[in-house]
């Protein structure tokens, strides 16, 4: 059965406190912005983009003037080829000015991974995974006995 077209994302928007500090962040990890405007910066991310919104001008554009925007409840995941990646990438992150939240470690589930904070908490997870091979450009691929199912 092929999966509905819905199941997908597109945009993730972060709501950030300081907008110039969390630009300058990502760009010490040596992300480029595709799009730059005075209350939104996007990134490309390889069949999706990522936002990131002043909390004020977010909660204002979703309709909710004065929301208080919490941060830290989702977590983004990079995943990576090997262990050594993931350490590398940890240390890039904590070199731009992440916080740490746990140094990469072998976990319970067979893999490899750790966690830290950007500027205004919103966590993201440096992962290896065995189970879930990655190709070339660094997707997750399908396995191949449901890809008659796509």
């Amino acid at each position: 059965m092929p999966r509905p077209k819905s199941e997908r994302v597109n945009l993730i928007t972060l709501g950030v406190e300081n907008l110039a500090a969390s630009r300058e962040f990502y760009g010490r990890l040596g992300w480029v912005p595709e799009e730059d405007l005075p209350e939104v910066t996007f990134y490309r991310m390889r069949g999706c983009m990522l936002g990131l919104f002043g909390n004020e001008a977010l909660a204002k554009d979703q309709g909710r003037p004065g929301a208080p925007l919490g941060t830290g409840a989702i977590t983004l995941a990079q995943n990576f080829s090997s262990e050594q990646e993931v350490d590398k990438a940890y240390d890039a992150a904590l070199a731009a000015g992440a916080s740490p939240l746990k140094a990469p470690e072998k976990v319970f589930w067979g893999g490899y991974s750790g966690y830290f904070s950007d500027p205004d908490g919103h966590v993201w997870e440096l992962a290896f995974n065995p189970f879930w091979p990655l190709d070339d450009d660094g997707f997750l691929t399908e396995p191949a006995d449901n890809s008659e199912n796509d």
